[in-house]
């Protein structure tokens, strides 16, 4: 019998019409578009106006596309796994106001956070439904509203994020295509150098955390950037050293779009050349759990079915990893 791997079948996402661009940004902070462009490769960036939209309604669309594409129902979806660190609550998880939305009447669900490695934890949880045969039809969402925790008087963060949202569909496949193996990594003494400061248990809302601004992303910029360059390009290594892969064996790297310059790094350790790197940093920015499915979704046409991936991540907290598939149509 042989061997049921889960592989992505569809793919889709979306992003908000409204473009965000380093010379109004200019008009907001003290920065300008060529120290932003070459420190980040951040030209634009997309944000969700809309006071009374919320992260679910990122995704509506991004799922909404993907079973349309597939030919699939929404009450055929068994799970939802929806990565997002701006959940549109507390609670309830956005994976089950997700469900509401779209009608997947027959969905269980629920929200993993891990920052921007998120989607990389949850495609990894998801494909083990599959594997195990538990389930035929998983849903993983990756999507957040950036614009909802970002402090546009801070110089430092606010030309770093973007509003999107990106979703797969796996199902199972007996073909030696789908996810192949996976390097997972999280180090929680990392969480003093990127982390919202209020809101949890730990420092519940209050008149003094709002008025703190404690309410926003914070970032120390040198440390955050000295573990990512590290760690995401050893988590590319390591998957590929674990599987007999070199360079020339990499269809497309398809990297967390943080920093370019983060990017470039990973590649170099893959030893792969630009032209095998999805990039859409210049668009989109850092869209935390919305960037990778978002490049497989701008990516969708030029990817053939068994092409090798190295999907690689680094988020706050720290988390890391990278996750080897094939593509599977």
């Amino acid at each position: 019998m042989s061997k049921i791997n889960a592989a992505i079948t569809a793919v889709h996402g979306y992003v908000p019409p409204y473009v965000l661009t380093n010379k109004e940004l200019e008009s907001l902070v003290d920065t300008n578009d060529e120290w932003i462009t070459t420190r980040t490769g951040i030209r634009e960036r997309r944000i969700l106006k809309d006071p009374e939209k919320a992260t679910s309604d990122l995704a509506v669309p991004a799922v909404q596309g993907l079973l349309e594409k597939r030919g699939v129902s929404a009450n055929e979806i068994e799970l939802i796994i929806f990565a997002t660190a701006t959940a549109d609550m507390a609670f309830p998880a956005t994976a089950n106001i997700l469900a509401d939305k779209i009608g997947a009447t027959n969905a269980w669900g629920y929200d993993l956070q891990a920052a921007c490695s998120g989607f990389l934890y949850a495609l990894t949880t998801g494909a083990q439904y599959i594997e195990s045969g538990k389930h035929k039809k998983v849903l993983v969402v990756g999507g957040d509203k950036m614009s909802s925790i970002v402090d546009y008087t801070d110089r430092t963060t606010c030309i770093l994020f973007g509003d999107g949202c990106g979703a797969v569909l796996l199902e199972p496949n007996d073909e030696g295509n789908g996810v192949i193996d996976s390097v997972l990594k999280s180090n929680g003494a990392g969480r003093h150098y990127l982390y919202q400061k209020a809101g949890g248990s730990l420092n519940p809302a209050s008149h003094e955390t709002v008025a703190a601004r404690e309410h926003f992303i914070y970032q120390e910029g040198k440390s955050v950037f000295k573990f990512a360059v590290t760690n995401m390009a050893d988590a590319a290594a390591e998957v590929m050293e674990r599987n007999n892969l070199v360079g020339d064996d990499i269809a497309w790297l398809v990297p967390h779009q943080a920093n370019k310059r983060i990017i470039d790094a990973t590649a170099n350790r893959m030893n792969i050349g630009e032209d095998k790197i999805m990039i859409n940093i210049d668009r989109y920015g850092n869209t935390t759990n919305g960037t990778i499915p978002l490049c497989l979704w701008d990516w969708e046409d030029k990817l053939k079915k068994g092409d090798t991936l190295i999907l690689a991540a680094f988020g706050g907290g720290f988390t890391w990893g990278s996750v080897y598939l094939k593509w599977a149509y």
